[in-house]
């Protein structure tokens, strides 16, 4: 199965916005399944592609089965895939058309399959050994991470130095993530609380990820990037990594390869879509951790969240 889509070309210009782990839910995905055919269809590719009834795990749990990163990563992404073929189903010529694309992390892998580098087997298969691998290196260097609030970046990058821990997602001109071996991450937030954070929020991760702990795992990912063929994106993907779009499969290969262990730069991601001329941002599939995130960049931006059937009948007006 491939997803493709004729880039916007009047009206208001529009932004699909992708999200990252953490939005899993039990149950994720589950109404679209019994309701759309076409979102039906998504989730047994996706099943076929890993071999196992990762939809299964999705729909009943347990959460702590789902909340693994073998399957969070591809579940996310299918709940994601699975709403864009019920818009094409349900709203036809009514569906927004996007002229660019972005996803948060995992999301930019989920922006694949709609911007039509991979299909979407492939797509699973490649996010399924990412989760693997990062799985791996979280083994070999333990680590965690934290949000701070209400710290600008060059005071976090300055504690970094001085603990040893890495920014990872500058998420908002007021939220940043920050990760590490769990010892420096603590010092950090102790750090920033004294230098005048609001808060330092330890956060329930697995490990250190978009950071130098991540290496373990780059060697992987290239060797699993090398095994598949890309394809040019029909619609750019703005990549986290230098929140700049992403024209051609050698472009996308780079950008996930870095990605491993760099920052994930979303607040500049959004700013570079807004100073594109993009106004309307949908964020598509579980969660709505990127519209709160929009909101807080930019107030005169409009943003909505699809995630079920009654969200996504919404976005034809009627």
């Amino acid at each position: 199965m491939t997803l493709s889509f004729m880039p916007q070309t009047q009206g208001a210009k529009v932004g699909y916005l992708f999200p990252g782990q953490g939005a899993q839910a039990v149950g994720m995905g589950k109404q679209l399944y019994d309701e759309s055919p076409a979102a039906r269809d998504v989730f047994h590719q996706v099943d076929m592609a890993l071999e196992r009834p990762l939809s299964n795990i999705m729909f009943n749990g347990p959460d702590d089965a789902l909340r693994q990163t073998i399957n969070a990563q591809p579940g996310i992404m299918a709940v994601s895939l699975a709403c864009i073929k019920t818009m094409e189903e349900r709203l036809g010529d009514a569906m927004p058309q996007p002229v660019v694309t972005a996803g948060h992390s995992l999301g930019e892998y989920t922006a694949l399959a709609v911007s039509g580098v991979l299909d979407v087997g492939d797509t699973a298969k490649l996010v399924q050994r990412r989760g693997e691998l990062m799985q791996v290196a979280c083994d070999q260097n333990p680590g965690t991470m934290a949000a701070v609030i209400g710290l600008d970046e060059m005071t976090l990058e300055q504690i970094a130095q001085e603990t040893g821990i890495y920014v990872s997602n500058i998420n908002t001109a007021e939220q940043i993530v920050i990760s590490g071996d769990i010892m420096g991450v603590a010092r950090a937030c102790d750090l920033a609380t004294a230098r005048g954070a609001k808060k330092a929020i330890p956060l329930r991760v697995g490990g250190a990820f978009h950071s130098g702990l991540m290496e373990p795992a780059r060697a992987g990912i290239i060797e699993a990037i090398s095994a598949m063929t890309f394809h040019d994106p029909q619609i750019p993907i703005v990549g986290n990594c230098d929140a700049e779009p992403l024209a051609t499969a050698e472009d996308v290969k780079r950008e996930l390869i870095s990605q491993v262990c760099s920052c994930v730069q979303w607040k500049r991601s959004v700013d570079y879509m807004i100073g594109s001329g993009v106004n309307d941002f949908i964020e598509i599939g579980p969660g709505r951790a990127l519209s709160g995130m929009v909101k807080r960049i930019s107030r005169r931006s409009q943003i909505k969240s699809v995630g079920d059937l009654e969200s996504i009948l919404s976005l034809s007006g009627n």
